[in-house]
């Protein structure tokens, strides 16, 4: 496996734990759909979270929630409305990220909630 799929998997891991502890209930992780992917989905409150997790092993080029971009939370948002659809899901919905960075093993985690709104234009 190549080393930043290793990192990517570590970050998940951790971002797990994070959620966990802060009350989140996991539904699915990894979660696939016809091309369409989200990292958490977990239920937090009322609400249903999506979260997208992104791992960096430095913030030497950026911060890692800098990467979720118009277009991976146009997907996320697309991804959500089908799974809310499949699973007949009647909770308000909620999307999430959670940024992950391994400072010289030290783990450094920043979980936005409400990271953003869905686009009323698709």
């Amino acid at each position: 496996m190549a080393e930043h799929n290793k990192l990517g998997r570590k970050g998940e891991e951790a971002a797990a734990r994070h959620l966990t502890s802060n009350g989140h209930q996991l539904l699915e992780r990894n979660w696939r759909f016809q091309g369409y992917e989200i990292d958490i989905i977990s239920l937090h409150g009322e609400y249903i979270v999506f979260t997208e997790v992104k791992t960096r092993a430095s913030t030497e080029w950026g911060y890692p929630e800098e990467s979720v971009n118009r277009q991976r939370m146009r997907r996320m948002v697309r991804a959500a409305n089908i799974y809310v659809k499949m699973n007949r899901v009647d909770n308000p919905v909620r999307f999430d990220i959670v940024a992950v960075v391994w400072n010289r093993g030290q783990v450094e985690i920043d979980h936005i909630e409400d990271a953003f709104l869905p686009f009323l234009n698709h």
